[in-house]
């Protein structure tokens, strides 16, 4: 075996490195895990010679931060020369390009092996509604996989590929990773386009996406956005940050707080707040009427009309060819009017007014991602309302204009996992990652089926200094954004970066809060004279042939030169330039960049 059970991103980048694994190898180790897989998590699986041709032809390593990592796309999503169907096979046609997504991705050398099962026309959280089979949790096959994105969450909890693309409206791209011990990102509304993305509800779709941890997916996340002319619903990304300090983090209390006699899913809730009191963070007792009220809202307003208008001409002509439950649902629409609509706006404005009362008082939300979980048999024989129970905390981010994380946050008794979610407002995906690492981190849960799985951060594999394998790689010194947890570690990770230690620079450091700059960076400035306190810092490696590349992306005034550690060794390393420190707050004295963020 070259990789992990369920392998992350940085696993087939060190196998690739080593010499352990090529691209081509791994399309045949991913072949074979499909095919030895539950055979409903896919509808189409590319051929064979087509995955190893696009395989051989990625050529050498270039330093492509997803060179030769495979990924799963739901089949609602378009890849070029394989049908999307919406696991709806009367609905089927084939796209001669790729979604604008999957092209951004492909770009990056990443290798899409196909296509994934979801619940009819992406309505669903439950994973039950497609005519090609439901898969089921990784954990207890009577149990449901969750929905809509059902497929593309098996592919990586089951260790299939390291992520996948799903989509999100209502908590498809969140519910799954639940139920199955993964991370599952929802980003704000338009920050990844839904060219080529056949719409459920065009003006609250998301584009999501699962991994094994935060930062691959937050990796994979920022290497899939911007805006795109072809979206007349894609947003310019403009991320903002959280507050410096301690969160305001709101929780659930009293009334408030529905699981449906699943005490243990509470109990993994309670577990996930202390971590976050752990972390230095002050929990803040909310209101949620206003935010359960939105989500009830999802199905119960107008937008199931704008669910009917991405396939009205099918509906119509076709609806015997459609699942029953989600031909029920859409058929829903047909007792609305167009003032129903605007009656429906005018609802969604009232709720959100009464929501924006309480993100006054907090920062982020941390929220269970599901209050519960169901067995297959009792979704088939109560489809509509155990669904509708399972959106209680999710269904409202989009209708809000929020972005959301979901990280695993522990198992029942009977081995059934458990999510917990964090929510903030819109263009918040990078702050709010920042926050999910750690708490995904602290927890330990994960990645999907391999639960015990160590959610450290990657070591260097022992090698004698002076060996060839020793010589192809080169330390690197990081000091803000991209050590271990911060918001920028998931591209160092990808191009096979390992973290050899943590370590302090020589007294005669000064560091630096830089002005302006996304995500949050610091700067590093030697001063000769100067004793202070050295500054906090890691020591990486990465593959000498990604060194280059990822030097050259560094964004002024940061740059790279050598670095003296406190044990008198030097490291190519971060360095600022004197012009970037004009509006800089100086803050040597916290002694590195994470102790600065956690005072505030």
């Amino acid at each position: 075996m070259t990789l992990p059970r369920v392998p992350a991103i940085a696993d087939f980048a060190e196998a690739y490195a080593s010499g352990r694994l090529t691209p081509v190898a791994a399309i045949d180790l991913v072949l074979s895990r499909i095919a030895n897989g539950d055979p409903a998590v896919w509808i189409a699986v590319c051929d064979r010679a087509v995955l190893l041709a696009e395989a051989a032809a990625l050529g050498p390593r270039d330093g492509r931060p997803l060179w030769g990592v495979p990924f799963a796309v739901k089949d609602n999503i378009d890849l070029a020369g394989v049908p999307t169907t919406a696991a709806c096979p009367a609905f089927a046609f084939t796209p001669e390009r790729d979604a604008t997504v999957v092209a951004r991705l492909r770009a990056a050398g990443a290798i899409p092996i196909g296509k994934t099962n979801l619940d009819q026309f992406a309505t669903g959280l439950v994973g039950v509604r497609s005519p090609h089979g439901a898969p089921r949790s990784v954990f207890d096959a009577e149990y449901v996989s969750g929905g809509s994105s059902s497929g593309s969450a098996i592919a990586v909890a089951s260790g299939q590929v390291p992520f996948s693309l799903g989509t999100d409206t209502a908590g498809s791209g969140r519910v799954p990773a639940a139920f199955n011990n993964i991370v599952g990102v929802k980003p704000s509304l338009g920050l990844l386009p839904t060219t080529g993305v056949l719409p459920a509800c065009r003006t609250l779709d998301c584009v999501s996406v699962f991994a094994t941890t935060v930062d691959d997916a937050t990796l994979v996340r920022r290497l899939a956005e911007g805006l795109d002319a072809g979206d007349a619903y894609s947003r310019e990304a403009r991320q903002q940050p959280l507050p410096a300090g301690p969160l305001r983090v709101g929780v659930l209390t009293g009334g408030d707080r529905a699981f449906f006699g699943d005490a243990e899913a509470e109990a993994a809730y309670d577990a996930a707040i202390a971590r976050m009191v752990a972390a230095g963070h002050r929990p803040v007792a909310i209101d949620y009427r206003p935010f359960r009220e939105t989500a009830d809202y999802l199905y119960a307003g107008p937008w199931v009309a704008e669910r009917l208008a991405a396939i009205e001409p099918f509906f119509r002509e076709h609806g015997a060819a459609m699942d029953p439950t989600v031909h029920t649902i859409l058929g829903w629409a047909l007792q609305m009017s167009a003032a129903d609509a605007f009656r429906g706006l005018y609802r969604l404005a009232e709720l959100r007014r009464r929501a924006e009362v309480e993100w006054a008082t907090i920062d982020v939300l941390l929220l269970p991602t599901t209050p519960t979980t169901y067995r297959v048999a009792d979704v088939l024989a109560d489809p509509i309302r155990l669904n509708a129970t399972l959106g209680i905390y999710t269904n409202f981010a989009n209708l809000l204009d929020c972005c959301s994380v979901a990280v695993p946050a522990g198992f029942r008794a009977n081995g059934l996992p458990v999510g917990a979610m964090l929510v903030a407002p819109a263009f918040h995906d990078d702050a709010l990652a920042a926050v999910a690492e750690p708490l995904h981190r602290a927890g330990g849960y994960g990645p999907g089926v391999d639960a015990g799985g160590s959610l450290a951060p990657p070591r260097a594999p022992a090698t004698a200094p002076g060996t060839a394998a020793a010589a192809a790689r080169l330390p690197i010194v990081v000091v803000g954004a991209h050590l271990s947890g911060e918001p920028l570690n998931g591209d160092l990770v990808a191009r096979g970066g390992v973290l050899e230690r943590a370590c302090r620079t020589a007294p005669d450091y000064r560091l630096y809060a830089l002005d302006g700059t996304a995500p949050p960076k610091p700067g590093l400035v030697r001063a000769p004279g100067f004793s202070g306190p050295g500054i906090a810092v890691e020591l990486w490696s990465l593959p000498a042939e990604a060194f280059g590349p990822f030097v050259a992306a560094i964004p002024a005034p940061l740059g790279i030169g050598k670095v003296r550690l406190d044990d008198g060794s030097e490291a190519p390393g971060f360095l600022c330039e004197a012009s970037g420190l004009a509006a800089a707050r100086e803050i040597t004295d916290f002694g590195g960049w994470r102790a600065f963020r956690a005072a505030g």
